[in-house]
């Protein structure tokens, strides 16, 4: 977006250090497909032929994607861009001329992307552009999943905990929320397909919605130990022309003698481990640079659309780093 620039602006330019802030933003300015993803949205964006004249499309879309990228609630991000002159930049906003938009304008924005499922399309649009451009292949697919906790409390209008969550055991330590199944491309390391159930649905009951149909190889961890043979699997692919590449329990590899068959189990494993590690790489940003360790809404629903937006996002972060 460009826009004429006020003195404050240019002060903060004639600085001498860039921040982290500044370079992610000119990073992800470069890599989003604006017009493709506009394109998508004005059909349904309102053209404020009545009453106060909306904010522009591209502006809001850009003000959604910091609240993404910066986990921050409606309010919050308001009060960031007042602060953060690298947003400002970003958003195109000069506060002499220019208003911020409140934190209710997000929120009615963030609506109408639900209930048209627009963040569906956001995630589409990212993966085609990304497809065309060679960055997503389909021949070999990672599944897994990954838990997203939600607030346990029942101090709330309802007084009780979301009912769509699920408490579940991980080894030792209880959850209580919500998994997101993600099938990921093996190549590129990039998200092609999102699942959201309860905490306590098991991994290997969403595998074969996990595939895209292209694949001929799959990679997982032993928690789809016999996944080949489930009924939706063999529908899915009644040729059997998909390799599994399935790790072993670790219990029964522990039990075996010492010596050269050992060895070569374990060989075996870590070679299929290296492979399926990249799938830990979208857990990671959407963790741990998205800051998206805890459910924001309540229901499946509300948080579905949200993680494909954030694993949409972070196909774009991988892209960004595949340039450099």
């Amino acid at each position: 977006m460009e826009h004429q620039p006020g003195f404050s602006e240019l002060e903060y330019a004639g600085k001498r250090k860039q921040t982290r802030r500044e370079r992610f933003l000119a990073s992800m300015e470069e890599v989003v497909p604006w017009d493709e993803l506009l394109a998508v949205l004005k059909p349904h964006y309102p053209e404020g032929r009545r009453g106060r004249p909306p904010i522009g499309l591209e502006r809001m879309l850009r003000l959604y994607f910091l609240q993404q990228w910066y986990g921050l609630a409606d309010e919050a991000l308001e009060d960031a861009v007042y602060d953060s002159q690298a947003m400002r930049g970003f958003l195109g906003i000069n506060l002499s001329s220019d208003p911020v938009p409140d934190a209710t304008t997000l929120l009615k924005f963030r609506h109408l992307l639900e209930q048209k499922d627009l963040c569906a399309d956001i995630f589409e649009t990212i993966n085609a552009h990304l497809a065309e451009r060679g960055m997503l292949m389909r021949e070999g697919t990672l599944v897994d999943a990954t838990i997203i906790n939600a607030p346990s409390s029942t101090k709330n209008k309802e007084k009780q905990r979301d009912p769509e969550m699920h408490q579940t055991k991980k080894g030792n330590e209880w959850h209580f929320g919500m998994k997101a199944h993600i099938g990921t491309d093996r190549d590129s390391g990039m998200v092609h397909t999102v699942i959201s159930t309860a905490a306590n649905v098991s991994d290997i009951s969403q595998a074969a919605g996990l595939l895209h149909g292209s694949e001929t190889q799959v990679h997982a961890d032993a928690g789809y130990v016999g996944v080949e043979k489930r009924d939706e699997v063999r529908a899915e692919d009644p040729e059997g022309r998909i390799d599994w590449q399935i790790a072993r329990r670790r219990a029964p590899i522990r039990k075996m003698p010492d010596g050269a068959e050992k060895d070569r189990v374990l060989a075996a494993e870590k070679a299929k481990a290296s492979v399926r590690a990249f799938v830990e790489h979208p857990f990671h940003i959407l963790k741990n640079l998205f800051r998206h360790r805890k459910t924001r809404y309540r229901g499946l629903a509300k948080n579905h659309h949200q993680l494909q937006v954030l694993f949409g996002l972070g196909n774009l972060v991988l892209a960004s780093r595949q340039r450099a």
